[in-house]
């Protein structure tokens, strides 16, 4: 009797790890191929499929948990099949959740991380994560104060400070006025219907306060020059109100905006010196409004589309398949009235080596730019900074040495 009850359960003990065995070759299968058709249940094994609940899946699976009983109330845990009924829709939903995630990578920047929440709306608003905006308003007005300084000495720093103050704050009063007056075409425009007015973030109301703020804060900077800069700066105040509205009117936006961000090319100088040198500072200001004219028509060709359907107006839209064309000409002006600049203002031969080079990196600009990808435009755009640091590298040097 006991020899065969010892021969029972030594056949059970070997039914049992035959199962086993059958189960984890199963499971290994599924873990690395869940989307694999399982293999045939072992003969000795019954399945009960029970629904689970998932609410981190937004399609209709079909989460099942598939339990082995094995023998006399022995139960493993062996498998949880994943697979969707609508792979399709899974795919695409995964690709638009990815694309969610990378957006919310890009939009997060320092304002995200440093900045009190009802603080954060104001910053955006002025553009403080976007600094490239500052950085094209400053550079006529270094290139200017540079220009103005003592042949053989170094440019006024304090002076350059002031004027970086001011294209900031200036800067950051456009772009205020220009989401206040844009904000219902903002909100049809894939770029911009998440600036805060347009998205709701903040009233009208409250944009109008803090444009008020910013420009208080812009008087303060203008009182700190001579009487002649302060009625010059205070003149450009028409252009920077009135530059939103003329995509409405015209396909000259871009230039009337070189107009506008290049005004200190004119003020600069009168800072320094309180009075206005036509020789010099009318070329540099042309040369100016021809740059602009480059950056912000490749600027432009990221909204081309929305444009169209909202109805206002470009160089991107008037230039369509010639703007490589029509740019080259802009940077040929550009250039060409840069050399006539430090021709009249008798500056160094260095200056003309760094504008070899500025010309070579906006040659690359204009050369390479794919006007269909939205990306690689603002990738040509942001690199306008160089060509201004270059231009500054090049008058500074130009004016010691002379």
């Amino acid at each position: 009797m006991a020899r065969y009850l010892a021969g029972e359960a030594l056949r059970m003990r070997r039914l049992q790890k035959s199962s086993l065995s059958s189960s984890s070759f199963y499971l290994s299968r599924s873990i690395f191929n869940p989307l694999s058709p399982p293999p045939p249940p072992p003969t000795t094994t019954s399945f009960y499929q029970i629904p689970i609940p998932n609410p981190n899946y937004s399609n209709t699976f079909t989460p099942t948990s598939e339990i082995f009983k094995f023998g006399r109330e022995f139960r493993s845990f062996a498998h949880i099949s994943t697979s969707s009924v609508e792979e399709k829709n899974n795919d695409d939903d995964g690709d638009r959740s990815k694309a969610a995630v990378a957006e919310a990578v890009v939009s997060t920047s320092w304002i995200d991380l440093y900045l009190p929440k009802h603080v954060q709306p104001y910053a955006r608003l002025a553009r403080l994560d976007k600094p490239i905006g500052t950085w094209l308003l400053a550079w006529p007005c270094m290139w200017s104060i540079s220009l103005a300084a003592i042949p053989g000495h170094l440019p006024d720093f304090k002076m350059m400070l002031l004027f970086g103050c001011g294209s900031l704050l200036l800067r950051g009063a456009g772009c205020t006025v220009n989401d206040l007056i844009d904000r219902d075409i903002d909100t049809k425009v894939e770029r911009t219907k998440l600036r805060p007015v347009a998205s709701g973030l903040l009233s009208p109301f409250q944009g109008l306060c803090f444009l008020g703020f910013q420009l208080l804060l812009g008087l303060g900077t203008l009182l700190q020059l001579n009487n002649y800069s302060r009625i010059l700066g205070a003149s450009s105040l028409l252009l920077v109100f009135s530059y939103p509205l003329m995509k409405r009117f015209t396909f000259w936006p871009q230039a009337y905006l070189g107009l506008t961000f290049n005004w200190g090319a004119l003020l600069g100088w009168a800072a320094v010196k309180g009075s206005l040198d036509p020789a010099i500072v009318l070329p540099l200001y042309i040369s100016g409004v021809f740059w602009t004219l480059v950056y912000d028509t490749i600027y432009a060709h990221q909204d081309k589309e929305d444009d169209l359907k909202v109805g206002v107006k470009s160089t991107a839209l008037r230039f369509g398949d010639s703007t490589k064309e029509w740019i080259t000409g802009f940077g040929i002006a550009s250039i060409s009235s840069l050399a006539l600049c430090g021709y009249n203002a008798g500056i160094g031969w260095p200056y003309y080596a760094f504008l070899t080079a500025a010309s070579g990196q906006l040659a690359w600009q204009i050369w390479t730019v794919d006007l269909s990808s939205r990306a690689d435009c603002n990738r040509k755009f942001v690199s306008n900074k160089w060509f201004g640091a270059i231009i500054f590298s090049g008058i500074l040097f130009g004016r010691i040495s002379s």
